[in-house]
């Protein structure tokens, strides 16, 4: 990805379902996604790589086996790695996620929410 300055609320603007990370831009081995999250994920970990949501908009309840997290706009939140964890938003919630290049959204979950990682114009 070259150098460029890229906007949140335009790429956003470009995303038309939810659950379907958009790479915004990439930090050394990481990746910066943005999302529009609506509805209940999957439970799912991460086995090797922690994974920080930081909610733009909106209400996101991450659930996790002992309790709920809930974050509201400039939340954030790392669900460490190996942690069973399902996201879910009753309203539409916009966030960026921070993970390894190559994370792939379900986890160890796989299934029919599994999304390749796709690319802002």
């Amino acid at each position: 990805m070259s150098s460029q300055v890229r906007n949140i609320d335009d790429a956003l603007a470009t995303i038309t379902e939810h659950w379907q990370p958009h790479r915004l831009a990439s930090v050394n081995d990481y990746d910066v996604k943005v999302v529009k999250i609506q509805g209940e994920f999957v439970w799912h970990t991460h086995p090797d790589t922690d994974e920080l949501f930081m909610v733009l908009s909106g209400e996101l309840t991450i659930q996790l086996r002992d309790r709920d997290v809930t974050l509201g706009p400039d939340d954030v939140f790392v669900v460490p790695k190996g942690v069973q964890h399902c996201p879910k938003a009753t309203a539409e919630v916009h966030a960026l996620l921070f993970e390894p290049k190559g994370t792939v959204n379900t986890g160890d979950a796989g299934g029919e929410m599994t999304s390749q990682l796709h690319e802002l114009a």
